[in-house]
């Protein structure tokens, strides 16, 4: 990808940071979406930074998180951050719903589930997630 395929501040995928960490609207509730999408390690750790101090802002117990996994690039760093921001997240968190999470190694995946107590449903698209969530 040459520089003139991105727009300032994107990543590798050409998204400007503030179109992956956002809110959306589904069915009247909003939804924060955290776009890790086709990241690759490094980007995601800075995601991950973001996440964990846009989720502290609110109340306890009232976001609703859709996390989109699909075609991430998972290592070792990248899980020891995402471990440390599901812990300290979890006081805020209502309900969460993964997708694309093809690229997540099972193993990781019960090791964030394990060492944060708390669950993460999977699903097969974006669509179902939210339904999910805001059911």
């Amino acid at each position: 990808m040459s520089d003139d395929d991105t727009s300032p501040g994107a990543d590798s995928s050409g998204k400007p940071p503030n179109e992956r960490l956002r809110f959306i609207k589904h069915k009247g509730h909003a939804v924060f979406l955290i776009d890790l999408s086709h990241c690759a390690g490094k980007e995601m750790i800075l995601l991950l930074d973001q996440v964990r101090a846009d989720v502290a802002r609110h109340a306890p117990g009232s976001v609703l998180i859709l996390a989109d996994f699909s075609g991430a690039d998972f290592d070792k760093n990248v899980a020891t951050k995402m471990k440390e921001v599901l812990v300290l997240d979890r006081p805020y968190v209502k309900r969460s719903a993964w997708v694309g999470t093809d690229s997540l190694p099972h193993v990781f995946y019960e090791n964030f589930k394990s060492f944060s107590q708390r669950d993460f449903p999977t699903f097969k698209t974006r669509e179902e997630a939210l339904d999910w969530l805001v059911s």
